[in-house]
């Protein structure tokens, strides 16, 4: 069913400090706005792969996954409904605006609006990168990405394996970390899942790949002159092997930029529990103190009946 993460939607009330960080830092390409002056990135030949629309607090506006082929959406609606969840089909003005031909949308028991996508427009050789880099790995593995924070992570396995998802590892540290990563194509890991407290939820960071080594090195650097809040020092995860960095965006979540990451050969690939994030660095940098741990957003109360209809 779902094979890649096609796009991500922002709202921000700082959208118009993206497009510098983008281009100058990461050395992705401002495209045309969207019709209500969003400031929408290019990464590869696709339309766009990330938007940032004005608004008057940070919000994860959506969440875009692609299928490879048109019935898939099918059987994604069928999923959800097997799991309880309602999902309709957006109408042609919402396709055009994301820049694909099918869509169909559903919101997660955890609150996050997701939108899965067939047919994401592309125009040959139409990306120019915004800085002298080797370019990011998207294609058939898509933007990159996501980790997505929520109080219970098994019941976040169970709803997203049946869409599609599928684990590549677990990392546990006690007291520290409990997160799961699933793929659902040659990327280690497209979707990932980690344990907060009760009573949120949130988007926590997401993760671009860059084609060279060198193109993060010269990006920390780029990073620090610019004075974009370095997260997490540059370091090399123990699961997916990422050589990467992690810095806080203008809009409360985080991006891991990165190299290197390890792909899932599905016919050998056995998922496998590691008690610690990395092999080596990852080390909390000063300029995260205090920082949120991404785009939070709270959750009803289970236990408090429905509010009474005016």
């Amino acid at each position: 069913m779902i094979t890649s993460l096609a796009y991500l939607g922002i709202n921000s009330p700082k959208k118009d400090e993206w497009p510098e960080m983008a281009t100058r830092f990461w050395g992705a390409m401002v495209t045309d706005p969207g019709p209500d002056g969003s400031v929408r990135l290019k990464f590869d030949d696709a339309l766009w792969r990330l938007q940032i629309h004005p608004g008057e607090q940070d919000e994860t506006a959506y969440i875009g996954w692609g299928v490879d082929y048109e019935e898939d959406l099918d059987r994604v609606e069928k999923a959800l409904a097997d799991s309880g969840v309602t999902s309709e089909r957006g109408d042609e003005a919402l396709a055009e605006a994301r820049g694909v031909n099918r869509i169909l949308v559903f919101t997660d028991p955890w609150g996050f609006r997701h939108e899965v996508t067939w047919g994401q427009s592309h125009v040959r050789s139409s990306f120019v990168p915004g800085r002298a880099i080797s370019g990011f790995v998207t294609g058939q593995q898509g933007l990159g990405h996501v980790l997505l924070l929520m109080p219970d992570i098994e019941a976040g396995h169970e709803f997203f394996t049946k869409l599609g998802f599928r684990l590549s590892d677990k990392i546990i540290v006690p007291g520290r970390l409990n997160a799961r990563f699933y793929h659902c194509n040659a990327r280690h890991h497209t979707l990932a899942l980690g344990q907060c407290p009760p009573g949120v939820a949130g988007l926590n960071h997401l993760m671009i790949q860059t084609s060279s080594i060198d193109d993060v090195g010269t990006g920390y650097e780029i990073a620090q002159e610019m004075g974009v809040p370095i997260t997490l020092t540059i370091g090399r995860h123990s699961n997916d092997q990422q050589f990467s960095f992690y810095h806080s965006t203008p809009s409360s979540f985080h991006v891991e930029y990165g190299y290197g990451g390890l792909e899932v050969d599905e016919e050998t690939w056995v998922p496998r529990v590691y008690d610690r994030t990395a092999v080596w660095g990852h080390q909390p940098h000063p300029d995260g103190k205090g920082r949120p741990p991404g785009i939070m957003h709270p959750l009803a109360d289970p236990n408090l009946p429905p509010a009474e209809e005016a």
